[in-house]
């Protein structure tokens, strides 16, 4: 997405190709290979059994289909669509809230680099090495006041773990890290609990006691 308004795609990147394979995969609409894997765009009806030659122009051309418009998801991942996000947002008192942080990189020498190329899918490798070196453009205006490109680059080959923790842009809501099981007792309602993928398995007895787990990414 271009970084001066977080919407609009490059006419020739690396996200143009995954929206055009995208588009043709479903058009294709292999059986089988809807069955291994399915984007969820069966009810934009895009098969070529329905569109034909001439639908796949436009969806190709973003006449039609799911990037017609700018509702999906891409756009309100990006740093500017998660603040207007967030601005409407609202931490209530008597609400129990819970995220989990996730992250395959490390730091190397003071770098930060994938944490492994045997524990990262191949796909998702190239994805964690990418997302750490990307840097903002030094002729953009800043995303918002006290960006540093170090924050965001640890990630898990999907997203910014400093997006995972808890609400933060632009008004930044209640939180503590969990570093250690008993951190998160007393529970206390009101106040995001951050859980690091380190120390998940060993709380997740405590949140299922609660019955409530919200594993959301916000930045």
């Amino acid at each position: 997405m271009l970084v001066e308004d977080g919407k609009s795609m490059r006419s020739i990147c690396l996200l143009q190709l995954c929206r055009l394979g995208v588009i043709v995969y479903d058009w294709l609409d292999i059986p089988w290979l809807k069955n291994y894997y399915n984007f969820g765009f069966d009810h934009y009806e895009m098969s070529r059994r329905k569109v034909g030659f001439s639908g796949l122009i436009d969806l190709l051309l973003g006449h039609t289909g799911p990037f017609a418009s700018g509702d999906w998801i891409l756009p309100d991942l990006t740093i500017q669509g998660s603040i207007k996000i967030n601005s409407r947002l609202r931490t209530f008192p008597n609400t129990f809230y819970f995220s989990y942080a996730t992250k395959k990189t490390r730091k190397l020498f003071g770098i930060t680099v994938p944490s492994s190329v045997l524990g990262v899918h191949p796909m998702l490798f190239l994805r964690v090495l990418q997302m750490c070196m990307w840097r903002h453009p030094p002729n953009a205006p800043l995303p918002y006041k006290g960006y540093r490109d170090e924050d965001w680059e640890d990630n898990d080959g999907a997203l910014n773990t400093i997006s995972m923790t808890h609400p933060r842009i632009p008004i930044e809501h209640p939180h503590r890290f969990v570093v250690d099981d008993s951190d998160c007792h007393p529970l206390q309602p009101g106040i995001w609990l951050v859980l690091h993928f380190r120390v998940f398995p060993q709380l997740f007895n405590c949140l299922v006691e609660i019955g409530i787990f919200l594993a959301s990414k916000y930045f």
